[in-house]
C-alpha cells in the first residue's frame, strides 16, 4: 500500500482519536454512611485512582447512619438521583432492593463476578460473605465493612473490683454483677454501657435476641419473632443494665468518650469503633476486648453488622469502572487499611493471612477478638416492606422507656409487637 500525505493523516487522526477515547475520564458519585469513616474512604479512593487514573471518586456528604442513608437512597430513587456507588447497612439492603427492583434500579452483580472466574472468588469471599450482599438469591453487594458486637472493659476497674481480668465473666448475669461493683458514682465511674436505647439502628436489641438463640423475624419474615420469653428476658436484662450495673442512659458517643477517660468500666459496642477507643485510651490504663456473652451455646449467634457495596451504574463505561473499584475496596489489601483504621472483621478471605493482617493482629490481640467469634455471625434481621428505618425508632423509644422504668418489660414488649405488626402491615 502506497503511503500517501494524504493517508498518513487520517492514519493520525484515527490513532488520536482513538487515544482520546481511551483516556477518557469515567466519573464514580459515590456515597457511603458516617462521617467518621472518611478516615479510610478518602485514603483508599487516592489509592484507588492512582492505580485507575482513568477513574475519578467522588463523594457526596456521608449519610449520618444506615438509616439516614437509607432515606435519602429511597428519596433519589424517586428522583432519578443516584450514587453510581453506595454502601447498604446489611439490615437495609433487601428493603433497598425491593424498591429499587420495582423501577429497574438495581444491578446485580452475578454475571461481573462469574466473568472473573472460580479462583477469583474462592480466593477473595466466602459463601458467608457473599451472603451479606444477596437477596432473593442474587448477589447485589459485596461485604467491604463486617462486625460483631464485643465487650470493651477496663482492666484496671476490674482488678480494683476484686476480680482478675482473667477470669472476667461470661455471661450477662456475671456482667451486671461486676459491673455493679465497678460501679462508683461518688467518683464519676459508671459500672457499664450497653447504648440499645440510643444506637441508631436495631443491632444491640438483636444481638440481644439472637445470642439467646431467638430471632428478630418468623422464618417467612411475614411477623415478628421477639414478643415470647427471648424478647422479654432481652428487655429485662436491658433494665438490670440501669438498676444493677450502673448504666447511665446516654448517648452512644458519649459512652464511648467516657470509656476512653476511664469513666466506664464495661462497654458494649462495635469492634469498628476499636482503633478510636484506642486512641482514646491512650494507654492511660489496661484496657481489653472480650467476645460477647452467648446464653445458647448450641444456637446463639450475633448479627452481623457492616455494610455492602453497591452500584446504580447503568452505562457500561461506569458499570465496569464500578466495578473495578468494588473489587478494589473489598481486596485484601483495602481491607488490612480498613480493619487496621477501624477494626471491623476482614470480609476479603486472603486478608487475614500472614501477609496482610496477620502480624497485625499478633501485635494487637483486642483486635483479634471479633474474628474469634466469627463463626457466630449470622444475617442481620431485615424488616419487610419499606418501614424498616421508622420500626427501629419506634422500638427504640420504648426501649429507652423500659430501661428509664417508666414503663415495665412486660408491658413495654406488648408494646413494641403492637407498634411493629402495624407498621409492618402499613406500606
Amino acid at each position: 500500500m502506497k503511503l500517501t500525505r494524504r493517508t498518513i493523516m487520517a492514519a493520525a487522526a484515527l490513532l488520536a482519536s482513538g487515544l482520546s477515547a481511551s483516556a477518557e475520564e469515567v466519573t464514580l458519585d459515590v456515597l457511603y454512611c458516617f462521617p467518621d469513616f472518611a478516615k479510610f474512604h478518602e485514603p483508599l479512593a487516592q489509592e484507588f485512582m492512582k492505580q485507575h487514573p482513568d477513574i475519578k471518586i467522588q463523594f457526596r456528604a456521608p449519610a449520618a447512619s444506615y438509616d439516614e442513608g437509607h432515606q435519602t437512597m429511597l428519596r433519589s430513587a424517586m428522583t432519578n438521583q443516584l450514587p453510581d456507588i453506595y454502601y447498604s447497612g446489611y439490615h437495609l439492603l433487601p428493603e433497598l432492593i425491593q424498591t429499587l427492583g420495582q423501577r429497574d434500579q438495581a444491578v446485580p452483580l452475578n454475571d461481573l463476578l462469574a466473568a472473573e472466574g472460580p479462583e477469583f472468588r474462592k480466593a477473595n469471599y466466602f459463601d458467608n460473605l457473599i451472603d451479606l450482599g444477596s437477596v432473593d438469591g442474587k448477589l447485589y453487594g459485596l461485604a467491604v465493612n463486617a462486625s460483631n458486637p464485643i465487650v470493651y472493659y477496663n482492666a484496671d476497674l476490674v482488678r480494683k473490683a476484686g476480680v482478675d481480668p482473667a477470669d472476667f465473666p461470661r455471661t450477662f448475669d456475671g456482667i451486671i454483677a461486676l459491673a455493679g461493683k465497678i460501679n462508683d458514682p461518688a467518683n464519676g465511674i459508671n459500672g457499664m454501657a450497653y447504648d440499645v436505647h440510643g444506637w441508631p439502628d436495631g443491632w444491640l436489641f438483636e444481638a440481644a435476641l439472637t445470642q439467646a438463640g431467638g430471632k428478630l423475624l418468623t422464618d417467612d419474615r411475614h411477623d415478628i419473632a421477639f414478643d415470647g420469653p427471648t424478647g422479654l428476658k432481652a428487655l429485662q436484662t436491658f433494665r438490670r443494665f440501669v438498676t444493677e450495673g450502673g448504666m447511665q442512659l446516654i448517648d452512644y458517643m458519649q459512652s464511648r468518650q467516657q470509656f476512653g477517660a476511664g469513666k466506664i468500666g464495661i462497654y458494649f459496642a462495635s469492634p469498628g469503633n476499636l482503633t478510636q477507643v484506642t486512641s482514646l485510651v491512650a494507654g492511660k490504663f489496661d484496657f481489653r476486648t472480650m467476645k460477647f456473652p452467648i446464653e445458647d451455646e448450641a444456637k446463639g449467634s450475633l448479627p452481623t453488622g457492616g455494610n455492602a457495596i453497591l452500584t446504580l451504574a447503568k452505562e457500561d463505561a461506569k458499570k465496569k469502572a464500578a466495578w473495578e473499584f468494588m473489587k478494589f475496596m473489598t481486596s485484601p489489601a483495602a481491607q488490612k487499611v480498613i480493619v487496621e483504621m477501624t477494626g471491623y472483621l476482614p470480609t476479603n478471605a486472603g486478608a487475614p493471612g500472614p501477609d496482610y493482617l496477620g502480624p497485625f493482629y499478633d501485635k494487637n490481640p483486642n483486635y483479634r477478638t471479633p474474628v474469634e467469634q466469627v463463626q457466630r455471625a449470622g444475617p442481620w434481621g431485615a424488616y419487610p416492606g419499606g418501614n424498616g428505618v421508622r420500626i427501629w425508632r419506634t422500638q427504640r423509644d420504648i426501649v429507652a422507656e423500659v430501661m428509664r422504668g417508666d414503663v415495665t418489660p412486660e408491658a413495654g414488649l406488648a408494646e413494641m409487637a403492637k407498634a411493629t405488626r402495624e407498621m409492618l402491615k402499613t406500606p
